[in-house]
């Protein structure tokens, strides 16, 4: 069976400062990983997050360890700059959550959480 995506939600945030914005867009997909298991997809400035089965299951792993409910993303994110970023975390719990933030330089905070459709 071939993967099907389905576009979950597209969104963006307009920067007043230069009128530029940091779009995003959130996928769910019937395949994802080795497993070939659902998920969903977070699609930011040329980067792709694969939340699927075995990631999140490593990611929950790093959350317990630390001993957080939310989960930073570093290494997925985009935190250059102080005034404005892309924050993606693993919220931890029933349901699991993908959390996407984002800032511009003009904007406040807009936080948006989707469901992931497994557990781990």
């Amino acid at each position: 069976m071939a993967n099907v995506k389905t576009v979950i939600e597209e969104w963006a945030v307009k920067d007043l400062e230069d009128g530029s914005s940091l779009k995003i867009a959130v996928l769910g997909c019937t395949e994802l990983g080795n497993e070939s298991r659902p998920g969903i997809q977070v699609m930011y400035m040329g980067n792709i997050i694969n939340y699927e089965p075995l990631f999140v299951e490593r990611l929950a792993y790093q959350a317990h360890k630390a001993g957080v409910s939310e989960y930073l993303l570093t290494d997925y994110s985009w935190t250059y700059y102080e005034d404005q970023y892309i924050k993606n975390s693993l919220i931890i719990g029933s349901p699991l959550k993908a959390r996407v933030e984002v800032k511009t330089r003009s904007s406040k905070p807009v936080i948006k959480e989707y469901e992931l459709p497994f557990e781990v």
